[in-house]
């Protein structure tokens, strides 16, 4: 079956029911995509079809179709995934690393659909993401400053008063 994966088409040879992550990882050689549960709840595994944030390792490959694939490798190609990975190394949200390219998708997703978006909806959209190390602070200020271009809890002061 051929895919879109990351601008490119790939012709693979995978059963119709082989979850997309095994062959991201597996067929394509793709390795930012992680596993982690294997059942949908950690979001390690987070890719985007056609924009929208979905775990790979529930989603048949047959379920792909004609969609477009994005992975953790491609995501950088487009304005919000710069915005993201820009904001994640400028606050270093990064521990160990592990769940991270599932939260950039999920993150990226967020930003796509939502330019400006609250505490409340960075929460939401973020929830099926796990990380052990509880980077959850710092992830939420990185999407707050893709968003703006401005840490959130910073205050910009213009002629000694806030902006």
């Amino acid at each position: 079956m051929k895919l879109d994966v990351n601008g490119a088409t790939h012709e693979v040879d995978a059963t119709p029911d082989m979850p997309l992550l095994w062959v991201i990882r597996d067929l394509l050689n793709l390795t930012g995509t992680k596993f982690g549960c294997g059942m949908a709840q950690c979001g390690a595994c987070t890719v985007h079809l056609d924009g929208k944030a979905v775990r790979s390792c529930q989603l048949p490959v047959s379920a792909v179709g004609d969609h477009a694939v994005t992975t953790i490798e491609g995501i950088g190609k487009t304005p919000e995934g710069t915005k993201i990975q820009q904001a994640w190394l400028a606050l270093d949200v990064v521990q160990c690393g592990y769940c991270q390219s599932g939260q950039i998708m999920s993150a990226t997703a967020l930003l796509t659909r939502t330019p400006n978006p609250s505490d409340a909806d960075i929460d939401a959209a973020m929830s099926g993401n796990i990380c052990r190390c509880g980077t959850y602070v710092r992830i939420r200020e990185a999407i707050h400053q893709a968003a703006t271009g401005t840490p959130a809890g910073l205050q910009v002061i213009v002629d000694g008063s806030p902006a």
